[in-house]
């Protein structure tokens, strides 16, 4: 089966994504096809459940070359707030303001099996709090106000229509 971007209203994208027991080469090859369709939506970052796969690896790409996270996790973050524009693979062609921590400090390991724990910050903060979130089933959509997310509601629609289709097919 082939993975592809799936888009909002696809029920696997409010799913808490399953902690990874087994790192193995199935993972390994799981984790390069992300990448590859991360590239080819010129995307930084993907999370598993967007293509599909409710486990908990994201592969990111801030412009070192692309690298896999297995079961990563937001272990601190600062108070300091930092709002900057997003948007999402799985809610194409909308792009907003949000409010994400300044830093993080996150736990992973790494496709050997190896656990670590960096500290991001600024952009890359925002891009890894993003990917992390798709794990939990939280979108960046859901960080809008109410009356943000009243404006967007016709191209949230038309979006979750095109997703039931391809859920159908």
């Amino acid at each position: 089966m082939a993975l592809r971007i799936r888009l909002l209203g696809d029920p696997i994208l409010r799913q808490k994504a399953k902690k990874i027991e087994i790192i193995d080469e199935p993972l390994k090859n799981l984790a390069e096809e992300m990448a590859e369709i991360m590239y080819s939506g010129d995307g930084v970052g993907l999370a598993a459940p967007q293509v599909g796969l409710s486990i908990r690896l994201i592969v990111v790409d801030i412009g070192e070359g692309w690298k896999a996270y297995v079961n990563p996790e937001v272990i601190e973050k600062s108070d300091e707030m930092v709002v900057g524009e997003e948007g999402c693979l799985s809610v194409p062609e909308i792009f907003e303001e949000v409010a994400r921590p300044k830093w993080i400090k996150i736990r992973y390991q790494d496709l050997e099996g190896k656990y670590h724990e960096e500290i991001k910050e600024n952009y890359a903060s925002r891009v890894f709090a993003h990917e992390i979130d798709h794990l939990d089933g939280k979108l960046f959509i859901d960080y809008l106000s109410l009356a943000k997310r009243r404006i967007l509601m016709p191209k949230l629609n038309e979006i979750r229509k095109r997703s039931k289709a391809m859920i159908a097919k």
